[in-house]
């Protein structure tokens, strides 16, 4: 076999289980050991107390993870060009980089040499906090995240709809409420974008209450907002739902579906 296309079945994982190996296998676990490990690190890098006492361990074990994840990242980029799209040596790797998978893989390591071009401590942090980007790789080792997207991407439309919906109530919400208590409380609803704030957090039933009404019309609209609230932000979630039942009917029903582009494999 092709030592190209050999290397890309190992690193996309787009081989079916009955076919896989002990090397990929070992390989799926080991990267996804890593990734959580990453993260863990992270966590415990804000903490001053242990970074000041394993300042070295964890310094070292970045460098580490960087290594394995700029090899693995350009092992993918040498051996895209065995699949078909990316045959071209130049055109289709540059195909391949723009993939969202392919940034976020290149965003993983990115931070890590950036930090050698700076000097800037408040960049610095932020740039190490962007090392969070390597739990997305969990995409392609997880089956879990992988029926995630592909519900998504199959009820894209749906939740587009209802997120256009959501953000013209927000906007009609506050626009409401700023006419209702603007004059009561010019102060908190000095003007509409400032009122979003009060709006989101009323229609989410979160409801800080570091802003409320205060006027008979603010307290009516209010009770309204927070009613219509409830029955709109529940939708995504029953979207959401429906096409996780109909891609587990499908698992069930013996159908397989590619874990990259979401389409039934004949």
């Amino acid at each position: 076999m092709n030592l190209k296309k050999r290397v890309w079945e190992i690193l996309e994982v787009d081989m079916p289980e009955h076919e896989r190996g002990r090397v990929f296998d070992a390989f799926d676990i080991f990267i996804l050991a890593l990734i959580l490990l990453n993260v863990v690190a992270v966590i415990l890098g804000t903490v001053k107390s242990i970074e000041a006492r394993f300042q070295s361990a964890l310094h070292w074990f970045e460098v580490f993870s960087v290594s394995i994840f700029t090899i693995e990242y350009l092992a993918r980029l040498w051996a895209c060009v065995s699949q078909s799209g990316y045959e071209r040596p130049v055109v289709g790797r540059l195909r391949f980089m723009l993939r969202p998978i392919a940034i976020i893989d290149l965003l993983a390591v990115l931070p890590f040499y950036l930090t050698f071009f700076t000097a800037d401590l408040r960049f610095l942090r932020a740039l190490r906090l962007f090392r969070l980007f390597r739990v997305a790789k969990l995409g392609r080792y997880s089956s879990s995240v992988q029926l995630f997207g592909r519900v998504f991407r199959n009820k894209k439309e749906e939740l587009v709809v209802t997120m256009v919906m959501m953000l013209l109530l927000i906007m009609m919400s506050a626009s409401f409420m700023y006419f209702a208590e603007n004059e009561a409380q010019p102060d908190k609803f000095s003007d509409i974008p400032s009122t979003v704030w009060w709006a989101v957090m009323t229609l989410t039933t979160v409801g800080y209450g570091d802003i409320f009404p205060i006027t008979p019309m603010g307290r009516v609209l209010t009770m309204l907002i927070a009613i219509l609230g409830i029955g709109m932000f529940a939708l995504p979630v029953g979207i959401f739902g429906a096409g996780f039942v109909e891609e587990i009917q499908k698992q069930k029903a013996g159908k397989t579906i590619c874990p990259h582009c979401g389409e039934e494999i004949g």
